[in-house]
């Protein structure tokens, strides 16, 4: 078996605007990663009843609108509309407002943001995880971008995809309007297909799984208020994978 050997990564920072406030990105509750409704029959189903959602939106981490007014963006006779009274410049030398279309769909916010990586590794912007989880679409879509840091001294901005017609996204204060994560400059894999021997390994593994669900998922199969049924096999599994990781590294 391949044992991987990761380094804790050290991020340091410097920004123009404190109220950007990054941080690793925080499950919300109650708020946008739903309200904190047990596993059991009758509850509804939240984002974060869903272990890998939760690893995945938890991944990086968040930056937040800076301002306090709120800025809507719409389209409009196929041009995008940014609607929000910034005020008058306040004289600290950065573009004002901040904000201004890109093309015929897209806007930019001047983030000025310094995230310093080590020499492999890179900056990647995305959606924050609370747009896959807003029942109103009304949440801001950060395009994805890799940026080589350990270099480039500066994100002066970041693009976001202007919402379609009839839909208005809204940032609003104190909300997070972007993920960022940390990875690997270069994508080092290769996508091979499995030999005969590493797929039937694989599909018995599967079997295995499948075999013992009623024993792995006792205790805690759930039917919420949409009749959708779960159970916790996936996440017994995660903690014993954790606990042998643990045990392995002692």
């Amino acid at each position: 078996m391949i044992q991987w050997q990761v380094e804790m990564q050290t991020i340091k920072y410097r920004l123009f605007e404190p109220r950007l406030a990054p941080r690793r990105t925080k499950l919300e509750m109650p708020g946008w990663g739903g309200n904190p409704e047990p596993r059991r029959d009758g509850s509804h189903e939240y984002a974060w009843h869903c272990v890998p959602f939760t690893e995945g939106a938890q991944y990086g981490i968040e930056i937040f609108y800076p301002y306090p007014n709120e800025l809507h963006v719409t389209q409009q006779d196929a041009r995008v509309v940014l609607t929000g009274d910034f005020g008058p410049d306040p004289g600290s030398g950065i573009r004002w407002p901040p904000f201004r279309t890109f093309g015929e769909n897209y806007y930019t916010y001047q983030l000025l943001l310094d995230l310093q990586v080590a020499e492999p590794m890179a900056v990647r912007t995305e959606p924050h995880p609370r747009y896959y989880t807003s029942s109103k679409d009304d949440v801001p879509l950060a395009v994805p971008a890799l940026l080589r840091t350990s270099w480039w001294p500066m994100i002066s901005f970041v693009v976001f995809k202007a919402p379609p017609p009839g839909v208005t996204h809204i940032f609003r204060s104190g909300e997070p309007m972007l993920q960022i994560l940390f990875l690997p400059v270069e994508p080092q894999f290769e996508l091979v297909p499995m030999t005969i021997e590493e797929a039937a390994e694989r599909e018995m593994r599967g079997r295995r799984i499948h075999a013992s669900r009623d024993t792995l998922s006792k205790e805690t199969m759930w039917t919420s208020s949409t009749n959708t049924v779960f159970d916790g096999t996936y996440r017994h599994i995660l903690r014993a994978a954790k606990a042998k990781a643990r045990e392995d590294d002692a």
